[in-house]
């Protein structure tokens, strides 16, 4: 299927986040709107990812009574983005994302509610706040996209229950409780009835949440506004017209196809986290070639605004956002990757070791500075092996990757390589490489403090966030309790990441930038196209989908107006 017209206002290369986004705002201000994507669906990473929206001072956090300021949040970035980069960038997302926020509630199908309690990453920093900050996606039913649900991303199936079914984060706790509480028992009952007739007409459940949701707003505001989107499509090239960008190039057969764009074009690409290349060029060695992105962010939008002479925003502390990852084969052959973001790392029983069996880390920081501590433990080697190391009664509590809570049939993992089971700690450290008094000693230093819910080597469940992350009920400690009961399990972990940090210099406008500064007219991108505002950093969940949000936002207001450039407000000072 081609384009219905030669020519469009904007052009918005990418269906992620940001990129829809960029097109529900450009269209939503009565602009004629075309998104070329490149795989069969929309929703890129987003629709696989827990669709958090960090945006600071909010108005949703005053309606849930919760306090917060720009002051504050500039404090925070302050100590948590140290850098000097992208200051004005930073200062135009706290003064328009609020502002993103309440027009794409107004205008488009997107609604988010404030999570009342999910600490910043950094609780100990000035100016954080325990929860409002981030935004989650109110559940969404799929059954509104009628027809088009079918082009919408499904979640990993690994995060999905009796094979599509989705639960948002209030539903998990009460899916452990089954059988041990009432309500929980009947709550639990009721989403999988309701599931049980979603499935008599569809091939996964509709009761969308998380990044699901967010993904399945954005592609209903565009259905809603008729927008055009032409799937299955690579583009060749920008077209120019002096030094303006004026449209863009696509294959169509064994013919070139010019699409002119009036307003401009949206790159929104998703950066460059599986292209070999770009990794060996910017990552560190260590960092190997494990990534949780989705397979279509290969680095196109980097090489099409590098033809109209775009500059690199390569300053970045940290080149990608990282999360520790877990390998796996699907039954249908294809690779899996886990991310071991918040499901057990923190919870009280399993700890992770290194290649010569000690720990190096507190294993419930969050998962970007558990990484960055496994690269600095690697040496710069991306072969170096790091493991999980739990019991029976952490494997059966909380599960472990991929593995859920309450599994029977662990044994079929064994076989398949991805875990590893031994009676006893010794024999468990031969059968993964490691010297088995080493670990054995690990294991014994850590359960001695353990068993009185102490962590004096790394102060794990220190913090608010850490123990956010915890079990609530186990006492004294949420994140810390010992690893007695056989057999043992070890699991292996990889550095991996999800999404990349360096991307195009763009202006407070989104425009993307050359090498002097200027801005190429007709050019935006947003989304992991765009560098990162926070330089590499991750001072809390949802900075990548905060500012992809708001930058869409804004190219899109932007792009709406005709290309004038838009001041944004004064940073306000007052709490809201």
């Amino acid at each position: 299927m081609m384009p219905a017209h030669e020519t469009y206002d904007v052009v918005v290369i990418g269906a992620g986040a940001g990129g829809m986004t960029a097109a529900a705002v450009a269209a939503a201000q009565g602009l004629r709107v075309l998104v070329i994507e490149k795989t069969a669906y929309v929703g890129g990473t987003t629709a696989w990812s827990g669709g958090m929206v960090w945006i600071p001072a909010n108005a949703k956090m005053k309606e849930a009574g919760l306090s917060d300021s720009v002051t504050d949040a500039v404090q925070y970035l302050s100590s948590t983005v140290p850098e000097p980069a992208n200051a004005g960038l930073r200062a135009a997302f706290l003064a328009r994302g609020p502002e993103a926020v309440a027009w794409l509630e107004v205008n488009t199908e997107v609604r988010l509610q404030p999570v009342k309690v999910y600490p910043d990453y950094y609780p100990e920093r000035l100016g954080a706040t325990s929860g409002g900050r981030v935004l989650e996606p109110v559940a969404f039913d799929g059954t509104r996209l009628g027809q088009a649900f079918a082009r919408l991303r499904p979640p990993l199936p690994e995060f999905t229950l009796f094979g599509g079914m989705m639960v948002n984060r209030l539903d998990i706790p009460h899916l452990r409780r089954v059988g041990k509480s009432l309500r929980s028992t009947l709550r639990a009952a009721r989403l999988v009835s309701a599931y049980a007739l979603q499935r008599l007409r569809s091939p996964r459940g509709t009761t969308l949440h998380l990044g699901n949701a967010l993904a399945a707003r954005l592609y209903a505001s565009l259905l809603a506004r008729q927008v055009e989107i032409l799937f299955s499509a690579d583009i060749e090239d920008l077209s120019m017209q002096g030094d303006r960008v004026a449209g863009v190039v696509i294959r169509h057969g064994a013919r070139d196809r010019l699409i002119a764009a009036r307003r401009g074009v949206v790159l929104a690409t998703g950066g460059f986290s599986h292209d070999a290349a770009l990794r060996k060029r910017f990552f560190p060695a260590a960092a190997g070639f494990v990534s949780a992105t989705n397979i279509s962010g290969t680095g196109d939008g980097l090489r099409l605004a590098a033809t109209a002479g775009a500059a690199l925003n390569t300053d970045a502390t940290s080149p990608a956002y990282w999360v520790p990852a877990s390998l796996f084969r699907r039954a249908d052959g294809s690779r899996g990757v886990f991310p071991h973001t918040v499901t057990d790392r923190a919870k009280p029983g399993v700890i992770a070791v290194n290649a010569a069996g000690r720990r190096f880390v507190s294993e419930a920081l969050s998962y970007h500075e558990f990484v960055l501590a496994m690269l600095r433990d690697g040496n710069g080697e991306s072969d170096r092996p790091f493991y999980l190391v739990c019991d029976r009664q952490f494997l059966w509590s909380y599960g472990l990757g991929r593995i859920k809570p309450f599994t029977r049939g662990y044994r079929r993992y064994v076989k398949s390589g991805e875990l590893v089971e031994a009676p006893d700690i010794a024999q468990l450290a031969a059968k993964i490489g490691i010297k088995p008094s080493t670990l054995s000693a690990t294991i014994a230093a850590y359960n001695t403090d353990a068993k009185e819910g102490r962590d004096p080597e790394f102060g794990r469940g220190s913090t608010i966030y850490q123990r956010h992350l915890g079990d609530a009920s186990h006492k004294p400690n949420p994140c810390v309790a010992p690893i007695v009961r056989a057999p043992f399990f070890a699991m292996r972990i990889y550095p991996a990441d999800l999404g990349t940090a360096i991307g195009m210099k763009v202006d407070a406008q989104a425009r993307v930038l050359r090498e002097d500064g200027t801005p190429i007219a007709g050019l935006y991108a947003c989304g992991n196209d765009m560098g990162s505002i926070m330089n590499g950093n991750y001072p809390g969940p949802g900075i990548t989908l905060g500012p992809a949000l708001t930058f869409g936002y804004i190219a899109g207001r932007h792009l709406a107006e005709g290309g004038v450039v838009l001041l944004p407000p004064s940073v306000a000072t007052t709490p809201v």
